[in-house]
């Protein structure tokens, strides 16, 4: 897990969507600065299914300047990053779940 959140830091960064870059995000708190890399990590998971969605489809077109090498890898990313982010999405969960359970 601590590599995903390094990636998706990096992705925001990369993207310009850190408060020391963005002025539209200076003075957010730690909270929504989490929102947005996490808003945009899921931007790129969807993304690159839509990338790999169309290599499949000129493959099945027999579009000669698509390799299925390239499909697979494509599809193996996309799964990955779905993945990824569903694991990021489920311990989000428990852990709402556990703080709301717990007795003050």
């Amino acid at each position: 897990m601590p590599q995903v959140a390094q990636r998706v830091r990096d992705s925001a960064q990369a993207a310009g969507l850190t408060p020391a870059r963005s002025p539209a995000t200076q003075g957010v708190g730690k909270g929504e600065d989490f929102s947005v890399a996490f808003s945009q990590a899921l931007r790129n998971v969807s993304q690159t299914q839509n990338t790999a969605q169309a290599l499949q489809r000129e493959v099945a077109l027999d579009n000669p300047a698509v390799s299925i090498e390239q499909t697979m890898i494509a599809m193996q990313r996309s799964q990955i990053g779905f993945q990824a982010a569903l694991q990021v999405r489920n311990r989000l969960v428990q852990a709402y779940s556990d703080i709301m359970n717990m007795q003050v």
